[in-house]
């Protein structure tokens, strides 16, 4: 694919009013969440939860595109149809998860690396056949005393610029999704200064493997308190850290930034992103790649029971509705 062509996928993911819907759970990730429903989570559950969520109506209103975990990315509708299929019909973009997921980085420090590299450039084009326009790898930042080291950052960021400079020789647009996790005591500050920190590591790797920043999606943390934070920062607070966080380390040329909910519930991520819009003036658009955040209320409504799934489909396009809203500065908490 060329550059251009990259660069146009890019936009549409970032499109106006639109989003990104985060279906890439792992299978122990989803089997967490199946539990806390008391769903089984085997094959056919998985594909028939997906399959709710794909064939919600007027998804395309507000889903730009869809990342998808590799088992889901070769399954297929009840009527026969594989999943990439049914999506591109609603103009809706595939995409798919090519890490491997974390493992300990070596030390003592309980840091994590991401692991994946190995055989991905096979892979790549395999997937690019079954469908799959973009793809996205997660890097995993901790906070805590004595770390972030520069070495968990530096090793993150270059498997990160790696995957990029690889998704696109074989024609797929990168969301790359550094995360600093939200665990923690950690004040705001402090979560901007490594947010900034790792996002100019991010974007030197990048620029040295000749990753053309017009043709990826970014998909960072929010800058947030941490969690067991006892001086939690306000949605004002949230707003203004993070777009300054950005605006000093993120390239105009970068098309969005598609944030990740990072374990805040529905209504704080769509608060704190239309916070952001209402401040505006930015270079990028600023948007969404939510998980939970879009998937929650669905989940728990569905309750693995087919009888439900049209509520399911109602909760899901809502929830996609209020953030496609915060894209704009036009989300009212109200509605929830």
């Amino acid at each position: 694919m060329k550059k251009e062509d990259l660069t146009e996928v890019a936009r549409r993911l970032v499109a106006p009013n639109k989003g990104v819907l985060a279906a890439d759970e792992s299978t122990p990730t989803i089997k967490k969440r199946f539990e806390k429903i008391q769903v089984e989570s085997n094959e056919e559950n998985r594909r028939v939860y997906r399959q709710m969520l794909f064939t919600t109506p007027g998804l395309s209103e507000f889903i730009s595109g869809v990342i998808l975990f590799e088992e889901t990315l070769r399954q297929e509708t009840d009527d026969g149809v594989l999943f990439p299929e049914l999506l591109n019909s609603q103009r809706i973009l595939s995409g798919i998860k090519v890490d491997k997921g974390t493992k300990p980085l070596e030390g003592d420090l309980g840091e994590k690396v991401t692991e994946g590299l190995d055989g991905l450039r096979s892979r790549l084009e395999e997937y690019r056949e079954l469908g799959a326009s973009f793809t996205k790898w997660r890097a995993v930042i901790k906070i805590g005393r004595k770390i972030p080291s520069s070495k968990c950052i530096n090793v993150n960021v270059q498997s990160l610029a790696r995957f990029a400079a690889l998704s696109q020789e074989s024609g797929l647009v990168p969301i790359v999704e550094p995360e600093i996790l939200m665990d923690g005591d950690h004040s705001i500050e402090r979560c901007e200064e490594v947010t900034r920190e790792t996002l100019e590591a991010l974007f030197g790797a990048l620029y040295i493997n000749k990753v053309s920043l017009e043709g990826i999606c970014l998909k960072p943390n929010m800058v947030l308190s941490g969690v067991d934070s006892s001086a939690q920062a306000s949605t004002a607070e949230i707003a203004k850290a993070t777009i300054r966080c950005f605006l000093r380390s993120v390239p105009a040329a970068v098309p969005g930034i598609v944030f990740l909910s990072g374990g805040q519930s529905e209504i704080e991520a769509s608060r704190n992103l239309n916070a952001m819009n209402l401040i505006g003036g930015t270079p990028w658009q600023l948007s969404f790649s939510f998980g939970r955040a879009l998937q929650a209320s669905t989940l728990v409504t569905w309750g693995g029971n087919p009888k439900r799934i049209k509520d399911g489909q109602n909760a899901l396009y809502h929830r996609a509705k209020c953030n496609s809203a915060a894209r704009s500065g036009n989300y009212d908490e109200k509605w929830d």
